[in-house]
């Protein structure tokens, strides 16, 4: 996979470092040129610029990318990275870094964002999946769609468990996708029984999650 990372600091130069290690093609855009020496990211390619600029964006050759990563510390400049690559570009994946989270309604498809990452969100969400038994806790928003994977940890004694996954009538537009049971994911087929404890994984949309909610109350 060929995959274009604007921004070098701690977000991308992490997934950049977890990309080529996978053995992906990466190129970095940044407007410092210290980053190079500060980053020490051995097997990408260097683009320093403003990515935000036409011309300079165009030297990091998009259009042959499968994937842009907008991870800079600005959500304009995210933005404005992701709309110049789905507009002028036609990459077929966007995926940008949201830094505030008041600024998470401006990253959709009108902006060429397919996934938006917000760090504050999904540290929070992190954390109440860790804690919150028995309540629905959305992990994660695919713009596309309007989609999100959303979790929920059954209590013990609730009146699912031992229910197998096919006897279960769950929401529409809702797909159980895993299981996670004593920290081993399980590919829940239909005779599958649900247990105590177990993380349900479900990629589903708003009304899905409500629904969800509505199903485990």
């Amino acid at each position: 996979m060929i995959v274009l990372i604007v921004g070098a600091g701690s977000v991308g130069s992490s997934i950049a470092r977890e990309l080529v290690s996978h053995g992906h093609q990466v190129t970095i855009l940044d407007e410092k040129p210290e980053t190079i020496g500060r980053t020490e990211i051995t097997g990408v390619q260097w683009v320093i610029g403003d990515a935000c600029e036409l011309s300079v964006l165009r030297r990091a050759k998009p259009e042959l990318c499968d994937v842009i990563v907008a991870a800079t510390g600005d959500d304009k400049s995210n933005l404005v990275v992701s709309l110049l690559a789905r507009s002028e570009f036609g990459v077929p994946r966007t995926v940008a870094r949201v830094n505030n989270p008041k600024n998470e309604w401006l990253f959709d498809d009108s902006w060429g964002v397919d996934v938006a990452v917000s760090t504050p969100r999904l540290m929070t969400s992190l954390v109440e999946e860790a804690v919150e038994v028995g309540d629905v806790v959305r992990l994660l928003e695919l713009q596309t769609g309007g989609a999100m994977l959303v979790e929920y940890t059954v209590p013990a004694g609730h009146p699912i468990i031992g229910h197998t996954v096919s006897n279960i009538q769950w929401p529409e537009a809702t797909t159980l996708t895993a299981i996670l049971r004593d920290a081993q994911p399980i590919v829940p087929t239909g005779d599958e029984p649900i247990v105590g404890e177990d993380e349900l994984f479900f990629i589903t949309t708003a009304e899905g999650e409500e629904d969800i909610r509505a199903l485990f109350s």
